[in-house]
């Protein structure tokens, strides 16, 4: 797959290295060109910075890994509100939270109907929001794997979402339409405010099996 990347930061070479390992080309484009060449660098050599403007046509998956400031401007360097990205799967890892307040930025929606909604015909997934890059590449036991959440409106590009996700070592985990991502951006915040709190927010929700729920349920059945 040749996966896009806009962004240059730590979470953009992060995912970039763990998706070169898993056998997928990377192209990677930013506001400054020699930021965009530095990542792609520092992926390595499956990975190649392109100008932003040709980046849509150079990707099957654009990943859009840029802070939640930087996002409007970063859609319009792709040349997004001219349709650049109509028909292509776009996954969202914007966290738009406010790190002092725990509160979304956004007043109401979410970061990834900003993208939806300045993206005409772009079939957009919220993903990967939630974990550091750190976490990825996940390489222990399967069934302690990160679950993913994802949500987003088509089924095609719910499976290369997933299909990434997997490739990164995590579990993704369907939730939902795209009006689901305010309720998992709002989740970013949460684990936040547990974690400012001095807790480990992995304690916060309960411990549910759902494999034991359905046996108790078809019991009572």
């Amino acid at each position: 797959m040749n996966v896009g990347i806009l962004g240059t930061g730590n979470l953009a070479v992060t995912l970039g290295r763990a998706w070169a390992q898993a056998g997928h080309s990377l192209v990677v484009a930013g506001r400054d060109p020699v930021h965009a060449a530095r990542a792609a660098d520092r992926i390595g050599p499956a990975a190649e910075a392109v100008e932003a403007a040709d980046l849509p046509g150079r990707a099957d998956v654009l990943v859009i890994a840029v802070a939640w400031e930087g996002l409007e401007a970063a859609l319009h360097l792709v040349g997004a509100s001219e349709g650049s990205l109509a028909g292509t799967t776009v996954i969202d890892c914007t966290n738009p939270v406010d790190y002092t307040t725990y509160e979304l930025k956004p007043a109401n929606g979410s970061a990834a109907a900003l993208v939806a909604g300045t993206a005409p015909g772009a079939h957009v997934v919220k993903a990967l929001h939630l974990f550091a890059g750190a976490s990825w590449p996940y390489a222990g036991p399967q069934e302690s794997a990160p679950v993913v959440a994802i949500c987003g409106d088509d089924a095609d590009a719910l499976d290369r979402a997933a299909a990434l996700v997997r490739d990164l070592g995590g579990r993704p985990a369907a939730v939902g339409g795209l009006a689901s991502a305010r309720q998992l951006e709002e989740a970013a915040g949460f684990v936040m405010r547990v974690v400012a709190s001095g807790h480990n927010p992995r304690l916060a929700v309960p411990d549910v099996d759902p494999a034991l729920l359905r046996a108790a349920q078809t019991t009572a059945g």
